[in-house]
């Protein structure tokens, strides 16, 4: 059991850590909320323009993180050995709202690169745990030295009111801190001075001890990698999309400029003396004459140019074009780099058929599978975490080699996906296997075989015609001279 002091330690360690993180996750979740900062600009476009454009943004980063997320969808659980799906785990799933939250969960991991689930025993109903996905800002999770799965201790740390709450899950025991809140109003100096003042102090619990055991022994705190690497932090989805996201909107910025500045045909004044005006004194008197300041010239769209014999001349209007070509290359440069496929973001569909559109989403379907993998590998450690939390060690080890069980990756119409499955039929897969891939849940798959069954005992003669048209049809071809086999199955 670690000591007060110990636990402090690993709180302000792992705390450091949290902190290096939250820039990368701040700024992934505002490019995916669109809010970019204008970047590449010239020095003088960004003088004259920058503020012009402070809240636009061409927001492709969100298509990007949601096409993946979209395709994720949890269906149900199935423990090692066993050939139904857990409706257990299933029915604490739904409880604790895990549907919509998965979602969530997943968003989160696909933007920050990673995204945490936390369970924890309901002492109100030890049957249903209560489990919750959690954000990659708030949470983090120590391994043991060499390993990417056994967790040392895990970190949840929040703001509340006027006052920091963090919580250090360790494998025997849970601690639970709080300090007051920074103020913002303060010096930097004084600031500095509160922040070495402000410590974690044990909190106060009026109805549990401080620390409090871990009953399953295990930390309760599991990670949710996007993109694992063997030795650096996992990647987001986001990271590899900021570059060429602001490359695309200082080209909007820069086609809506010259659209404002250059779509019409211009004229310059060439030769002319450089204007000037009065210069007055403090009565207003004039006292001499100074030039004017030609920048404010560039931005009201004049340009005079000095010298002997003043012409006047004009240039055509500029080609808008160029721009639109160059944005549409940087976005498909985006699918490209992304997998994410050009329909979903050029926004343009020819007459394809649904083989050239399953080939088109190839990608992305690969992109959905991997993050099934590693997604799927954490939330089995949660199905375990969960019968931990219910004190069934037994179902806890069968879920070690469990699976998690999901929707189609695929994107398919309904007339195409019937046909698959008839020919899967034929060659004799079983209906409930059929029922999964067509989409339907296992508490789905459960509700359709019972209704069946009902009307096979309502109309017993068309059941087994049923049963019989679906057999395959025996080979009845023999060598000449031979009689025939009889068909046993049609007697």
């Amino acid at each position: 059991m670690a000591t007060l002091a110990q636990a402090l330690q690993l709180v302000s360690l792992l705390e450091s850590e949290l902190i290096r993180r939250r820039s990368e996750i701040d700024r992934n979740g505002d490019y995916y909320r669109g809010k970019h900062p204008l970047k590449f600009a010239s020095d003088d476009f960004a003088k004259y323009h920058g503020d012009r454009y402070r809240d636009f943004s061409d927001n492709w980063t969100q298509v990007v993180a949601d096409s993946p997320v979209e395709r994720l969808t949890v269906t149900g659980f199935q423990a090692s050995g066993q050939e139904r799906a857990d409706k257990d785990l299933w029915e604490v799933w739904q409880v604790n709202g895990l549907d919509a939250d998965s979602q969530l969960g997943f968003l989160g991991a696909v933007t920050s690169a990673r995204s945490f689930v936390l369970v924890w025993g309901d002492p109100d109903d030890p049957d249903m745990p209560v489990v919750t996905f959690e954000d990659a800002g708030q949470c983090i999770v120590a391994y043991e030295p060499g390993s990417r799965r056994m967790r040392r201790a895990g970190l949840k740390r929040w703001q509340d009111g006027n006052r920091d709450f963090a919580t250090l899950y360790l494998p025997t025991e849970v601690w639970k801190f709080s300090r007051p809140l920074a103020r913002q109003d303060k010096s930097p100096q004084m600031a500095d001075v509160d922040e070495q003042l402000r410590t974690w102090e044990p909190r106060e619990m009026a109805d549990e001890p401080n620390p409090q055991p871990n009953p399953m022994l295990a930390v309760p705190l599991v990670e949710l990698p996007n993109k694992p690497m063997l030795v650096e932090d996992p990647i987001s989805d986001v990271s590899g999309v900021v570059a060429m996201q602001d490359a695309i909107n200082l080209l909007w910025a820069q086609l809506f400029t010259a659209s404002d500045y250059a779509s019409f045909p211009q004229r310059v004044v060439l030769g002319a003396e450089r204007p000037m005006i009065p210069k007055l004194n403090a009565a207003g008197e004039i006292v001499g004459k100074q030039p004017v300041d030609l920048s404010k010239f560039a931005v009201d769209r004049v340009a005079w140019i000095t010298g002997k014999d003043a012409k006047i001349a004009e240039w055509q209007a500029a080609n808008l074009g160029a721009y639109s070509s160059i944005i549409e290359v940087a976005v498909g440069h985006l699918a490209a780099q992304t997998r994410t496929p050009q329909h979903y973001l050029v926004g343009k569909m020819a007459n394809l058929s649904g083989d050239a559109l399953l080939a088109a989403e190839t990608g992305l379907v690969k992109r959905v599978d991997e993050k099934k993998l590693w997604f799927g590998q954490s939330l089995r450690e949660v199905t375990r975490l969960i019968y931990l939390a219910r004190g069934e060690d037994e179902r806890a080890r069968a879920m070690r080699a469990g699976a998690v069980l999901w929707a189609d990756s695929e994107s398919r119409s309904h007339s195409q996906l019937a046909d698959a499955l008839v020919k899967l039929k034929d060659i004799g897969f079983p209906f409930e296997w059929l029922a999964l891939r067509y989409g339907l849940t296992p508490t789905e798959v459960a509700d359709v075989v019972a209704m069946r069954e009902r009307e096979m005992e309502m109309d017993p003669v068309g059941a087994a015609a049923q049963l019989l048209a679906q057999r395959p049809v025996p080979d009845t071809e023999t060598e000449p001279g031979e009689d025939p086999v009889p068909d046993e199955a049609a007697s």
